[in-house]
Parts: structure tokens; sequence; C-alpha cells
């Protein structure tokens, strides 16, 4: 700048040599006069270019006096290499910096919008420990760094090991900005933050506040406005801070997670062992900074294979320890929030990674720790306000897989072995009670939960009922096994038991065998015949809907029906019969399984149950039909149609609506069988109504099928195709044996 007038002293002289008085070029350039006087007295730095162009065009200057205008503003400014030179850290990028893609171009349109002098200014990116805020912040700040001409500065807080006071990284960002000492002597801590919000507020920069502690640290470094852009990482999303845009960070992808190994390690030892390197992703739960732990120990050691890591992390109980490189620990990085939490939130976290499922919601807390949900809540989002759990949009919460582990070791150490199977007994036991409660929903004589209960969790519907036990599956599943594993065998009969009626809305949750095995061995150690009757012919059920096995199917019913005979329990028996039909007919035996259903049907009338009477009638018929009767079996179908329609039927109404779908749909295949295919294909289609009002897509799936059959023959091809589509678009939902069927049925069609 030698030799170079000062800004303000240009303007003056140009002002003055267009005899213009500090009024009139403000009113010819829309500059305010005060601004003006700050500028040509040197009170006020250098204005932007767009206020120079406007104060050229108000002296209405010829091309060179503008150019010197201009230039003497650009020189007024501190160059970026000056701005580095201060006592702000430069940007910096990691060389293999991998994925984020959607997180990078949601920066890039924060920068956009701050260069148009719109949208938000400040974005908070935060996230648990070691999910690479820091490396999204670097990697945005040198890839936008073009965007910002007066600068882009880092300046770490130390947030999480020990935290600067705020007037550090003020003086080191006003220095940066190149505010002399004298200046700064001048101005108290209030002055200097109204400074640094004034310059951010008139230049073009991008600043970094990497791994802040809270808002209070970096309220006073924000600007108020303009074109500068602010990025701020932080565990803790920094809730209080008005108008940021947020940006949340968890693991990686999973090939994005494979790809940061792969560039860690160079492709050639990463791709001769593919596998090995994907499990490695696994087993670090995909978290950036675990990832690139592990992959620098590989570096290091360059002569083993990645199949030797994978032994080592396989060990939950040594993961942790061996994510560890030269002074690089992951376990140190969850080590720093934990010890900021309270004693409560620290405990939570300790019994949170005794829950068994995925994910949760505060209920489960509030199980464990022995409290009301409401409290339990506030303890749980310091929690996600430390970045030690994740609170998604649903309204549940997810410990990552090494924070779960980082809290089990706390728990093992910091917890006493009895007020930690306590807590697990709780847990256990609410679960268990809970699905108790939400099957019986749905089982004859009980529904609604009696006046005496109280959950921790609504139950006030069927519908809220079947969304619990389906959402907390892994868990309550989770939890009978335990109580099995501990010998608590009334809890388990009496878990299974209520899920009779339910387990038919789900047949393909995967699970119902195991969960009538176990139920059946309990009965067995209670030494009660008649329960043990029954639950060993939910287990032949669960063979034949669920497994296929149906040789298994036959011998579990005999033996239920042995019981049964032992404790004479006649509807038992009938039970045992029923089943045994209808794996005798998938198995292509007939006569046995119309001689079997027949007797059920006997035995059913004799007890007077009529809700066995109903499943053992549909049998019966369809029986009938895989016999060659298709006319008796039609027969045997209107007869629970007629039952059904009475005004003084003696069942549910769930047990009524499971029934007739079921009989409308045989109903429709008997009119196949008789190749009726008009009644066939209404029978269908109502029956494709009633399963999807039921919300049981494995049987509408078959209706779907039986219907586009029918259509087929009656020569509406398109409207058959339609059908079969609709079966395949179920998946997994439905019966493969179905799909494949609707796909070969598909594929006899003409082209369209």
């Amino acid at each position: 700048m030698s030799g170079q007038k000062p800004f303000g002293a240009v303007l003056r002289g140009l002002r003055q040599q267009g005899r213009l008085t500090m009024e009139e070029l403000a009113d010819a350039s829309g500059v305010s006069v005060r601004a003006i006087g700050d500028m040509e007295r040197g009170r006020s730095r250098v204005p932007q270019r767009r206020t120079v162009v406007a104060l050229a065009e108000g002296l209405k200057l010829a091309e060179p006096e503008r150019e010197a205008l201009l230039a003497a503003a650009r020189s007024g400014r501190p160059t970026r290499a000056a701005a580095v030179a201060g006592t702000a850290v430069p940007p910096r990028s990691v060389g293999d910096f991998t994925g984020r893609g959607p997180e990078l171009a949601r920066l890039r349109e924060a920068a956009e919008a701050a260069d148009a002098g719109g949208g938000m200014r400040v974005s908070v990116v935060s996230g648990p420990p070691g999910c690479g805020k820091t490396t999204l912040a670097l990697k945005a700040a040198a890839d936008l760094a073009e965007m910002f001409p007066d600068g882009c500065f880092v300046v770490d807080l130390h947030g999480v090991d020990g935290p600067v006071d705020t007037a550090e990284p003020l003086l080191k960002l006003l220095k940066a900005l190149g505010v002399t000492d004298r200046r700064l002597a001048q101005e108290d801590a209030a002055g200097r933050a109204g400074l640094l919000r004034a310059l951010l507020g008139e230049r073009r920069c991008l600043v970094v506040l990497d791994n802040a502690r809270d808002e209070r640290q970096v309220r006073p470094l924000l600007p108020a406005g303009a074109r500068s852009l602010v990025l701020v990482t932080s565990r803790r999303p920094l809730t209080g801070l008005e108008d940021v845009d947020r940006l949340t960070l968890s693991e990686l992808a999973q090939d994005e997670a494979v790809e940061l190994l792969r560039r860690i390690l160079g492709t050639d030892r990463a791709d001769a062992e593919p596998e090995a390197v994907a499990r490695v992703a696994e087993l670090c739960g995909r978290l950036p900074l675990a990832l690139r732990v592990a992959g620098n120990w590989l570096t290091v050691r360059s002569g083993w294979r990645v199949d030797h890591l994978v032994r080592r992390l396989a060990d939950e109980e040594r993961r942790l320890g061996a994510l560890a490189a030269g002074d690089v620990r992951v376990e140190a990085a969850f080590e720093l929030s934990y010890r900021e939490l309270s004693g409560q939130a620290a405990r939570m976290l300790r019994l949170l990674s005794l829950v068994p499922g995925p994910d949760m919601t505060a209920a489960y807390g509030a199980a464990l720790t022995g409290t009301g949900v409401f409290e339990a809540e506030d303890v749980m989002e310091e929690l996600v306000e430390a970045g030690l759990l994740q609170a998604a949009f649903t309204g549940r919460y997810q410990l990552h897989d090494l924070l779960r582990l980082f809290a089990r070791a706390r728990l093992s150490q910091e917890e006493e072995p009895g007020p930690r199977e306590a807590a697990q007994d709780r847990l256990r036991a609410w679960l268990l009670d809970t699905a108790v409660i939400a099957g019986r929903w749905y089982k004859p004589r009980y529904g609604a939960p009696p006046p005496s209960w109280r959950g921790l969790v609504a139950l006030d519907d069927a519908e809220q009922a079947r969304s619990w036990l389906q959402s907390e599956a892994p868990a309550w599943r989770a939890a009978l096994l335990s109580a099995a594993d501990k010998g608590e065998h009334t809890r388990v009969v009496e878990t299974a038991d209520a899920m009779e009626w339910f387990c038919d809305l789900w047949v393909f949750w995967g699970h119902w065998s195991e969960v009538y095995d176990l139920s059946s061995r309990a009965a067995a150690a209670l030494d009660d015949p008649g329960l043990r009757a029954f639950h060993l012919n939910m287990h032949s059920w669960a063979l034949i809907e669920c497994d296929h096995r149906y040789r298994e199917a036959v011998e579990r019913a005999d033996e239920g029906l042995r019981c049964a005979r032992l404790a004479g329990n006649v509807p038992q028996q009938a039970s045992a019969l029923s089943h045994a039909a209808v794996a005798h007919r998938k198995l292509g035996e007939a006569q046995a399984a119309v001689d079997k259903a027949r007797a059920a049907v006997d035995l059913y009338e004799e007890a007077d149950d009529c809700e066995g009477w109903l499943g053992a009638m549909v049998t019966y018929g369809s029986s009938l039909r895989f016999l060659g009767s298709a006319d008796e079996a039609q027969v045997q179908h209107r007869r629970i149609i007629a039952f059904l329609d009475a005004p003084d039927r003696p069942v549910s109404a769930h047990v009524a609506d499971m029934t007739r779908a079921h009989t409308t749909y045989a109903l429709g295949l008997d009119h196949i069988a008789l190749e009726r295919w008009t009644e066939a294909a209404g029978h269908h289609r109502d029956a494709v109504a009633q399963f999807r009002r039921l919300g049981m897509p494995h049987m509408e799936g078959g209706a779907l099928v039986g219907l586009g059959e029918a259509l087929s023959e009656l020569g509406a091809g398109a409207e058959a195709r339609s059908c079969f589509r609709q079966a395949l678009d179920l998946g997994d939902a439905a019966d493969g044996v179905v799909l494949t069927k609707a796909q070969k049925l598909l594929d006899s069609l003409p082209a369209e």
C-alpha cells in the first residue's frame, strides 16, 4: 500500500473536485451522509464494492477516476494472506474426504443465499462424537473459499476439552480481520463483539467456529446480517440459537464408509479383501472417526490382512479399545462428552445400553429408571443436547452402536450388580406386560385394557396396540428370550397366549415359531398338559403358516392332541386336529385332511366353542375342495357366512371380520375350482377389500392372484394384469408361493 492514498482521502478529493457536499453526494448515491463522513475521516473500514460503485455513480466519475476509487477501495481491504497471517487458522481440507454430498450441497446453498443477501447466515453442524463435523466444515470452507473474497477463518472453541472464553476467539477474529491493537484497546468486550458483527456485516467472509460448547460461547461471534457466512460445529444442536440453519450428521452410508476405507488403505489392498473391508465398516458403526482410526491402524501394519482387524473388532468387549491409533482413540472422544453430563443423564446413558432393540422411545428410559415418561424424556433430551443420543422426527431415539458399547462398559464399571439387574428386570417386565395388554386387544373375551392398568404408552385402541407390537417387536422378543432363559415360565406362556389372534395379522414377522416353541417348553416346565396342548397347537400353526414345515407341524399337532386328551381339554383336542388337517392338505394328503377337519368341527360343536368352530369349518370346507368336492366345500363355507350374518352371533367383531375375510376368499377358490369365473371374481374382489381393511397383506396377495385368474378367464386381461402386479408389489409382505404364481400368471398373459 506504499504510495497509495487512503480510500477516505481519495473519496474526499473526488467529492470536492465535483463540488458536491456530503448531503448532495448522499442524495445522488443513496449512501447515507453519516457513512460518507465516517469513510472520509477513516472512522469506518472500506465499504463493499457495490457501495463504492454507488458512490462513483453519484460522483459521475469518468472511467479513470472511477477505477482510481475502486483501486483505493481494494488496497484498503486486508488481503486474504494478511487475514490468514492473523491469529485465526486458515481452512484446510482432508484429502481423502468421502461422501456427505447432500450436506455439502446444502452448505453451498447457504453460501449462495448469503451472497445474494438472503437466507440463513449461520449454519450449525451438529452430531455425535466422531461423526465428522469438523471435517465436513473444513471441506465446505475449502470448497467455498472463492465465494468469500474477504477471507476464510477457522477458530477452534475447544468446546469439549476446556472451552475457551468467548473473548479469546473474538480477539483472534478481529485481529485476523485487520483491526489494529490500538483500536482493540479502545473497545470493551461488548464493543469488540459489536465491531466483529459490523465487520462481518460489511465484508464477505466465511468463518468456521469449530467445536462449540454452547450457545453462549458463539452468540457474540455471529453476524447480524449482510453477506458473511458462519459455520458452527458442535456436538450439541444449539437449539437456543435463532434464525440458523441446522444440519445434523450421523454415521456414513455403508458404501460411503467402505469408500473411505478404500481411500485410506489404497485400492489394491482394499480390493484384495472386499468382504473384510465391508465388515470393518460395519463393526466401526460407519462412524468416520472410527473408520479413520481403523484405516490408519491398518496402514501402519501394512503386512497385516484386513481380516485380522475384523477378528479384533468382532469382540464387543474389546472393540472400543481396539479402535485406537497413536493418540487418537474413539473411546476418548466419547469420554469427553460423557464427563460433561449430569449424574441423571450419565446414568440414563449407561442404562440405555440395556435396550435390546435398535432404537427406543422415552418409555424405555422411564422403565429402566423407574420414573415417569416425561421425566425420562427430559433426561434423554439432555443426552441429545450432548450429542450422545440421536432423536428422530418420529419421536424415537437411537444410540449409536459404538456409543452403546461405551455406555455398556461404563455400566459394568460404575453400577453395582444389584441396581443393574433391577433395571433389567424393570425393562423386561414392562416390555412383556405391555405386549400382553396389546395382544389381548385381539383376543376374544379381553379387548381393551382393564381400568386398573397404568402403562407407559397409550393402548387406547386395537390399532395403537398393533403399532406398538410391531414397532417394539425386537425389544419384546428379546425380553421374551431373556424371560425364558431366566426360567420365568409363567410370563413366557402368558405373553405367547396373548398373541393367539394377533399373530394372524402379522404372519410373516419371522419369529412366531420361536415364540411358540419357547412357550411350549415353558408350559412343559410348568407341568400343565392343557396349557402345553395350547402352545403346541400354536407352534403347529406357526410351522404351517410361517415356515411351511408341514410334517413337523403334524408331529407337533399330534403331540398337542395327546396333551389335550390327557388334560381332558376338548377345544384343544379340536384345535390339534384342525391344525393337523391344514398340514395334511399342504402335504397333499387330502383324505386325512378331510377326516381330521370333520373331527375337529364335531369336537368344537361338542364344546360349544364358536370361535374354534368357525376356523375348523373354514379348514373343513377347504379340505373338501382339495379332495375334489368343491360343491360341498362352498356349502360349508356358506354355512359360515350365514352364521356370521346372524344378528346374535356369539363372537367378537374382530373374530367375525377375520373369519368373514377368510371364508370369502375360500368361496372364491371354490368357484375357481368349479370354473364359475364371474362368481369367483366377485368373491375374490370382496376378499381383497376385506383383507386390505384388516391389514393382512399376506392374504391380500392370494386374493389378488385369485381375482386376476378369474378376470383372465373372463377376458379382462388388462384388469387381470393389474391384479398380478398389485400382488407382486406387496413384496416380502406376501407369501413367496403367491408371488411366484402371480409372476407366472402375469407372464402367461398376452403382451400389452
